[in-house]
């Protein structure tokens, strides 16, 4: 698959597996504890990782910082648009879930189902800026070579 593509196909997979989380969670009745959010980090992370590692295989020597980040951004975003599209469409389908999520914000700070996708889109752009910043020091290259060392002070 081309290196353009790569983002996107690890997204979808992303995604994928964020909502099998979300959907397996809901068979128990556990979709409605916000704590059980923890792993969704976990499989953003792990999505993300193993995307920059195939991305910087097929880029060879040539792989640049900025390229890098981008595509692990890119990454993120995709899946959680793709995720908060997914969210939005099931408490379309089942209108009481966002009632047993969060009853105490309703009566307290009037929170509505918008505040909620808004927020969790929020956290999905957040940990994708975060992940890729992070990844990026583990994937760059070092500047401890004999050319890296002309830049130094």
């Amino acid at each position: 698959m081309k290196q353009k593509y790569t983002p996107l196909k690890y997204a979808i997979y992303i995604a994928v597996g964020l909502i099998s989380y979300f959907l397996f969670l809901s068979i128990w009745g556990l979709h409605i504890h916000p704590v059980y959010g923890i792993l969704n980090l976990i499989i953003m992370a792990t999505g993300m990782f193993l995307m920059i590692k195939n991305y910087k295989k097929e880029k060879g020597p040539h792989f640049k910082y900025q390229k890098g980040f981008w595509a692990i951004f890119r990454c993120g975003m995709v899946s959680t648009i793709i995720f908060t599209a997914f969210f939005a469409l099931y408490n379309a389908i089942n209108p009481l879930f966002f009632e047993e999520l969060i009853p105490m914000w309703e009566t307290e700070y009037f929170a509505n189902i918008g505040d909620l996708i808004i927020t969790i889109a929020l956290i999905g752009f957040a940990t994708s800026i975060t992940l890729a910043l992070t990844y990026m020091q583990l994937f760059k290259r070092s500047w401890n070579t004999k050319d890296g060392n002309k830049h130094t002070f």
